[in-house]
């Protein structure tokens, strides 16, 4: 046994060891193919974004001919109307081309400087323009035909075209370089894939050659196998007698350790009370310094005798009894685990009755009712533990009920087969779906701490569901409710137990 269990440990270890070698290979391998992904489509944004750019500037250069053009021939044929028409829609299209053309280069120093420049071009171009057509307007056709010869209106327009020329340029000398990075992200990412491709065919190859080996050794394992199953029970048996033993010995620790802390905890507690009988002196004698010799009053002493120090005590106060109350926590799971369990049969629904009986001053309050839907099945068990279960379950049930909700809690319970369910359901504040499982964990919470308790209640419902051969769990939402199911055998077993399972 001891030859296999080692040689299960090595080809566990080895598995283990191939596992993590190529999870962090292949980890290695996307992480670096995100980041070329991530690389390539930044220079592809880049990329497209310098198309952009130079679209842009095509467009303004379109304009600004197509207003030039359109200009010159309203000058030529003043009676043909569409030329002006066709210059104003140029005209006003200008500036939505620029201002487009201003938001692509803001990012570029160069860009924006000559972009500067293009607009103070076309400012000038702009009077120039406006002032033709205002001799025109003005009948004097003659004139305007005459400074448009005069004016050299085809210098703006050379000083126009070299400016949308230089940023064409700058543009183009980017675009080059963003299409180099975009094929050289495009092999990287292609380089990753391969390296993927390889790493993943030898982690495969690896791991299939080591679970054949494995496969080899249990062939070979099984006829020991085989003899180790026919002592199985007697093996189970002296594991189930070690773990009671060590369950016992834990149950003995934390009673021993639990009992031990309170002695210094009750030194503590006292001498806390000495304190504050000291510090309630210390206070008088600062009022009788105060009235009687003002001159030797500190602040400072005053301070602390009236606040820093009350504050101190109570802190410890606190502290000290809550710690208590955890150790009483402690001692009474301690006790629960510990004390022998006497099954009889017992009236379920008259339990639940009692401890509606004990919360009536609670539910009232509470505006909630407690109902018990049908007759609930008898079960045979220990009647400690049944009432602690469900005093606990119940009462847990009223403490999270929503403010402004009437409460409704219900006990419903059925038999499947051998064993018992019971369900405890309310329309409280619910229970988060990360928490279902912690709240049954020794001091765990769910939610908002804004109810009394140390987390104790459903901890020590599981020990005692668990020591009567039971399971419990929830259904939560949150806001809406929440449902305990505790599944129990009919009839507890017990070396003394001679009662019949409930019918």
């Amino acid at each position: 046994m001891a030859g296999i269990r080692g040689s299960d440990e090595s080809i566990g270890r080895r598995l283990t060891g191939f596992m993590v070698v190529g999870f962090l290979a292949l980890l290695a391998v996307g992480l670096a193919a995100a980041w070329t992904t991530s690389r390539g489509q930044t220079h592809i944004r880049w990329l497209a974004h310098s198309y952009e750019v130079q679209n842009a500037i095509l467009d303004a250069r379109q304009t600004i001919e197509r207003g030039e053009t359109s200009r010159r021939g309203y000058l030529l044929a003043p009676r043909q109307t569409d030329f002006l028409a066709i210059y104003r829609n140029s005209a006003n299209a200008v500036p939505l081309r620029l201002k487009h053309l201003r938001r692509l280069v803001r990012d570029n120093p160069e860009q924006t400087a000559l972009y500067r420049l293009l607009l103070a071009q076309m400012q000038r171009l702009a009077a120039i323009r406006e002032h033709s057509l205002d001799l025109i307007a003005a009948g004097r056709v003659a004139e305007a035909r005459g400074a448009f010869n005069t004016e050299h209106s085809a210098v703006p327009m050379a000083d126009i075209r070299e400016t949308l020329d230089r940023m064409s340029a700058a543009e183009q000398k980017l675009l080059d370089v963003r299409e180099r990075d975009v094929v050289d992200s495009e092999r990287m990412f292609y380089a990753v894939l391969v390296l993927s491709a390889v790493l993943l065919l030898i982690v495969a190859i690896t791991s299939l050659a080591t679970v054949l080996g494995y496969t080899r050794d249990l062939g070979r394992s099984r006829d020991a196998l085989a003899s180790l199953n026919a002592h199985l029970e007697e093996m189970v048996a002296d594991r189930t007698q070690d773990l009671t033993r060590a369950n016992e010995e834990i149950q003995r620790f934390a009673y021993i350790v639990s009992h031990d802390l309170r002695s210094p905890l009750v030194n503590v507690m006292g001498f806390t009370a000495e304190l504050e009988a000291a510090a309630g002196s210390l206070r008088t004698l600062v009022d009788r310094v105060e009235a009687e010799a003002p001159a030797l009053a500190s602040p400072d002493a005053a301070l602390a005798a009236r606040e820093d120090l009350p504050e101190a005590i109570g802190f410890i106060r606190s502290s000290t009894q809550r710690m208590d109350r955890l150790i009483n926590a402690i001692l009474q799971l301690s006790r629960y685990g510990r004390r022998v369990l006497s099954p009889e049969r017992l009236d379920v629904s008259a339990i639940v009755g009692q401890v509606r009986d004990t919360l009536a001053h609670r539910l009232a309050e509470a505006e909630a009712v407690l109902e018990v839907s049908g007759r609930l099945p008898d079960v045979v068990s220990d009647r400690f533990s049944i009432e602690q279960v469900l005093s606990n379950l119940i009462e847990n049930a009223v403490k999270y009920l929503r403010p402004g909700v009437p409460g409704r809690i219900v006990v419903s319970g059925r038999y499947e087969g051998p064993r018992v369910v019971y369900e405890i359901a309310d329309n409280g504040r619910g229970i988060a779906a990360s928490d279902h499982a912690r709240v049954f964990d020794l001091f765990r919470r769910s939610g908002a701490q804004d109810r009394p308790g140390e987390g104790i209640g459903l901890a020590t419902v599981r020990a005692l569901v668990f020591r009567l051969g039971g399971l419990i769990d929830l259904t939560s939402t949150l806001g809406e409710g929440t449902t305990f199911r505790l599944s129990l055998p009919r009839t507890l077993a017990h070396p003394d137990n001679v009662q019949d399972n409930p019918q």
